[in-house]
């Protein structure tokens, strides 16, 4: 057996310069660095949050859900497992890596319920949406409502 004399640089994964609320669930391991997270909220295990994104009052990120920076999600959201935030559009036709004034901002309303595996792009979503599981959002959603599909459109109103 041949064994690699290469060394990688590791990066620990823990809890860092975070800002919690009160009363605040967390299940390790998770990744999460420079946010803030509101008031009784839930982080659950294996989910990344990046420096400067935001979770509100009383939101619930299931687990291995991906939340990059310049994310904002308000309270009484429900983020299920697996959801992936995109924070850069390869508007240059490659990823803008560590070009951060190419990267956008995500915002998500209030009552926001979003399903398992969904991808959600730069965009901006009102209160009151649902998302259906898998579904990929690509541009602002303005109106309230179930939205399903790649690319996500309304198919009721609420």
């Amino acid at each position: 057996m041949s064994v690699n004399k290469n060394t990688p640089k590791i990066t620990k994964i823990g809890i860092v310069d975070v800002e919690f609320g009160e009363r605040v669930s967390v299940v390790d391991p998770v990744n999460m660095y420079g946010c803030t997270i509101g008031d009784d909220s839930f982080i659950g295990p294996f989910v990344e949050i990046q420096r400067n994104a935001q979770i509100g009052n009383r939101t619930r990120v299931q687990s291995h859900c991906f939340i990059c920076e310049l994310v904002s999600i308000g309270d009484n959201c429900f983020i299920g497992h697996g959801v992936m935030f995109i924070n850069d559009s390869f508007s240059l036709g490659e990823p803008a890596y560590e070009r951060h004034e190419l990267w956008e901002k995500t915002t998500i309303g209030n009552h926001v319920t979003i399903g398992s595996n969904t991808t959600i792009l730069p965009v901006n979503i009102c209160d009151n949406v649902v998302i259906g599981a898998g579904s990929v959002v690509t541009r602002d959603i303005a109106e309230p409502g179930i939205y399903l599909g790649s690319p996500a459109k309304l198919m009721r109103t609420l």
